[in-house]
C-alpha cells in the first residue's frame, strides 16, 4: 500500500469518526483544547519508545502521533481554518526554504553545527519579518510556553545567548548557582522559597546547557535511574520494605548501586 493511499485511509477514518450523522460521540465532543493534552502525551510516548529502542512500539506510537495531526487538521478544516493538505504544503515549503543548499543551489554548510546556526538565522529572519509595531520582535519569540519548564528554560537561555546575554565562561554560571542557593536558604516564607527554587532550577538548566547537556533528557535519565534502583530495593526487601528504618533502606540503596556498578563493569569488560 502506498503512503498516499495509507494517509487517505486515515483521513477517511477521521472523517467517519467526526461525521455528525453517525460518528463516534467521544470524537465529536472533542475540540482543539481537549485534544492538545493527548497530542503532548503521544509525543512523549514516541520519545519513550526511542529511548527503549523498542522499534515495534515506536511504529505504534508514531501512528498515534500522526493520528493527532490528522485530528487537529480535521478540526481546522471543519472550522474553515486550513486542511491537512495545507499543513503538509506548509511544512514542505518551510523545509525547502530553510535548506537552500539542497533545493536552491546554495552553498552547503561545512558541518552540522554550522548548518544549525544557518537554520536558526533563517528562523530569526522569518520571525523578524512577521513582527509588527504592536508586537515587537524579541530574541525569545517562538519558544513555546507549553514546553516542559526545564526544556523551555534551556531554550530561552540559548536564545538570549545568541544576542550576547551570556556569561563569558561556565564559572559565571556556577557562581550564580551558589548565589541562588544562598538566596533559597535565606528565604523567609513559602512563596519566597518557591520563587528562589525557580531561580535555582533555571540556573541549573543553564549550567547543563553550557556543558552541552540536554537538561530535560538528563532529568529523565535521573528519574529512570531512581525508579530502577528503588524498585530493586523493594524487590530485595519484599513486602516489609515500608517498615524498614531509614538506615536499613539506605543500606539496600547502596547494595543496589554496587550491584549495578558491578554489572556495568562486567559488561564493559566483555
Amino acid at each position: 500500500m502506498s503512503d498516499n493511499i495509507s494517509l487517505a485511509r486515515l483521513c477517511g477514518i477521521m472523517a467517519r469518526l467526526r461525521d455528525p450523522a453517525g460518528g463516534c460521540p467521544w470524537d465529536l465532543a472533542q475540540d482543539f483544547d481537549s485534544i492538545a493534552p493527548y497530542t503532548i502525551e503521544e509525543a512523549y510516548e514516541v520519545a519513550e519508545a526511542i529511548a527503549a529502542r523498542d522499534w515495534a512500539e515506536l511504529k505504534k506510537e508514531l501512528g498515534d502521533l500522526l493520528f493527532q495531526v490528522v485530528f487537529h487538521s480535521r478540526l481546522a478544516e471543519e472550522a474553515a481554518h486550513f486542511s491537512l493538505s495545507d499543513v503538509i504544503s506548509a511544512v514542505c515549503d518551510k523545509m525547502e526554504r530553510r535548506h537552500p543548499h539542497i533545493f536552491a543551489g546554495g552553498t552547503p554548510a561545512p558541518d552540522a553545527a554550522t548548518q544549525k546556526l544557518d537554520w536558526e538565522a533563517m528562523k530569526a529572519a522569518e520571525r523578524a519579518a512577521a513582527g509588527t509595531t504592536d508586537q515587537p520582535v524579541s530574541a525569545l519569540d517562538g519558544v513555546a510556553a507549553a514546553l516542559p519548564a526545564l526544556m523551555r528554560a534551556e531554550k530561552l537561555q540559548a536564545r538570549a545567548a545568541r544576542v550576547g546575554f551570556e556569561w563569558a565562561d561556565v564559572s559565571g554560571v556556577r557562581a550564580k548557582l551558589d548565589e541562588e542557593l544562598a538566596e533559597f536558604d535565606t528565604a523567609t516564607c513559602d512563596a519566597h522559597r518557591a520563587e528562589e527554587m525557580g531561580d535555582v532550577l533555571f540556573v541549573i538548566a543553564n549550567l547543563a546547557r553550557r556543558h552541552g547537556i540536554d537538561p530535560e533528557a538528563a532529568l529523565r535519565a535521573g528519574n529512570a535511574k531512581f525508579e530502577r534502583r528503588f524498585r530493586a530495593m523493594e524487590a530485595l526487601a519484599g513486602a516489609g520494605f515500608p517498615d524498614l528504618p531509614l538506615d536499613d533502606q539506605e543500606a539496600l540503596w547502596q547494595q543496589v548501586k554496587r550491584q549495578e556498578r558491578a554489572a556495568q563493569s562486567l559488561a564493559r569488560s566483555t
